[in-house]
């Protein structure tokens, strides 16, 4: 099937709320959403760095703010 979406015609506003619905609509069967092969490698890594004790964890509040405060 071929989908053609008026891009050109469509505010930046419509082209995040239709970003939105779709992955709302993929989310709803997760199992069906392919996993890109490089997070295997992420996640034994991070795996690992727990193992070794070497990993730092924050509260949600901690990380926005020290995420806020690098931009």
């Amino acid at each position: 099937m071929k989908l053609t979406i008026p891009l050109d015609e469509m505010t930046t506003v419509e082209k995040l709320q239709a970003i939105e619905e779709i992955w709302a609509d993929l989310q709803r069967v997760p199992e069906e959403l392919p996993s890109p092969g490089w997070h295997a490698a992420v996640l034994a890594a991070r795996e690992h760095r727990v193992r070794e004790g070497t990993s730092r964890f924050s509260d949600w509040d901690t990380a926005k703010a020290r995420i806020r405060d690098k931009a």
